[in-house]
């Protein structure tokens, strides 16, 4: 049995934000989430969440990931953090120290670290290209490890290391019950810091075991813009590349975003510069064209979305073709074969099979039958100013251009409403209805001209 442990508790200064920096988002989820996603798939223990700068905030942003929340009152170090949570701890246990601000830590390098053997210490190193601004792990002549140095602390000769500290440790509770309170800030920062339990093992000639992360992103904290710039694209670069494994073609790699969840059916095309939010499922041989936006959608086969489409918690069903600029709001399904022009709108509407809504209109709160046809500037009025109404047009039913609905409306089958025509009454089926104002031409009428012109 483990515990794991998740430090929060950081203000983020280099941030420059008002938002506590486990809250900044990476590929549409806060850094901290991530983290706790990860750790539920290694157990159905919840998490510790040590919490400080706007604790009140960070919790209420995890409100569906269980957890004990332990506050660290005052910021000093992560030594004095972890020593929070020992009360916290069943007495046997082992302690993962994992943190809010370190989102990529994969879950198969945690389980690698999870076999350590038991009454050592394990931890997660890595050599990187960069270490500046990271503690150093020093090692003896017989390459094990003696001491993590934080690079505040370091020599000219230390700062030459590249093996750096994860600062992911893996600990039996009894080492850290002994360790925690003996830890003193005799440091550059005046914190009480859990690299120096490294010190404490090797005086106690406890086994010390090191595990390597896959890729150095995974234990890449974020402590300013930049820094969560560079994981945000290493992370949107491996999931371009799995859904290229999985036979998608992308326009560009590097121009792809997915925020959230998104899987594909065969022969998908994907465009530059689409992003994906929340869940997505593309059904086989789906295009989605440039600049496109969809967000908890899911789509058929054969659908076609056009070059600036946007569209939100939508069922868009096979052989569509929507866009381009076209929006599709929630609560929308399209049977199939539906064709939505350009810069038309739909909100909260079915539509039936093989209907066409042209371009410039705007489809809210409606019910659409079989082979109906929108005309393009089109407009249903479902909304009073204090209520809304459906509208429903039934089968076959033909709809003018410029012509406005003013629900609650029944357009019947096969009906015409002739352009320009504004209807508050039902229409009934197989009939044309219009509703004009009279056009009158005035006699002798002139153009007024501008000051000073003849």
């Amino acid at each position: 049995m483990f515990k794991t442990v998740i430090l929060a508790a950081g203000q983020g200064k280099r941030m420059f934000s008002d938002t506590p920096k486990v809250l900044h988002f990476l590929a549409g989820k806060s850094l901290l989430q991530h983290v706790a996603d990860t750790v539920a798939t290694l157990t159905t223990e919840s998490p510790i969440i040590v919490f400080g700068h706007q604790g009140q905030l960070v919790k209420e942003t995890l409100p569906n990931t269980p957890a004990t929340w332990v506050e660290q009152k005052e910021q000093l170090g992560t030594g004095h953090a972890l020593l929070q949570t020992l009360p916290h701890i069943p007495d046997g246990q082992r302690v993962l120290v994992l943190y809010g601000d370190v989102p990529l830590i994969n879950a198969s390098t945690l389980k690698n670290l999870l076999n350590t053997p038991e009454n050592s210490l394990g931890l997660i190193t890595a050599n990187v290209s960069q270490p500046a601004g990271l503690g150093r792990i020093v090692r003896d002549a017989q390459n094990k490890i003696i001491d993590i140095i934080e690079e505040k602390d370091t020599t000219e000769t230390q700062r030459a290391i590249s093996e750096i500290n994860s600062g992911i440790y893996y600990i039996p509770k009894k080492f850290l019950s002994n360790w925690l309170p003996a830890l003193t800030n005799n440091n550059s920062q005046k914190e009480y810091y859990l690299t120096d339990i490294i010190r404490l093992a090797v005086k106690e000639h406890i086994p010390i075991y090191a595990v390597k992360p896959s890729y150095e992103e995974e234990i890449l904290g974020v402590n300013d813009k930049i820094q969560l710039a560079h994981l945000e694209r290493f992370f949107q670069k491996k999931l371009a590349e799995k859904l290229m494994q999985q036979g998608t073609t992308l326009a560009d790699p590097t121009r792809i975003d997915i925020r959230g969840s998104l899987t594909v059916g065969k022969d998908i095309f994907i465009d530059v510069n689409v992003i994906f939010e929340g869940n997505v499922i593309l059904g086989n041989r789906c295009q989605i064209g440039a600049n496109s936006i969809l967000k908890n959608v899911i789509l058929g086969d054969d659908v076609e979305i056009k070059p600036h489409s946007v569209i939100e918690g939508a069922e868009i069903n096979q052989s569509c073709v929507i866009g381009p600029f076209a929006r599709i709001r929630p609560g929308t399904t399209l049977a199939a074969n539906v064709h939505v022009g350009n810069f038309a709108e739909i909100k909260n509407s079915f539509i039936g099979e093989n209907t066409k809504i042209h371009h410039v209109s705007y489809t809210g709160d409606s019910t659409l039958g079989k082979k109906v046809n929108i005309g393009a500037g089109t407009i249903v009025c479902n909304y009073d100013g204090v209520n809304k109404y459906r509208t429903t047009i039934e089968d076959g039913a033909f709809i003018g251009s410029n012509s406005s609905l003013v629900a609650p409306v029944n357009i019947g089958a096969g009906a015409i409403i002739g352009a320009g025509s504004i209807i508050n009454r039902d229409a009934p089926p197989h009939q044309l209805t219009l509703a004009r104002a009279q056009q009158t031409t005035i006699e002798g009428w002139k153009r007024r001209n501008k000051e000073g012109e003849s």
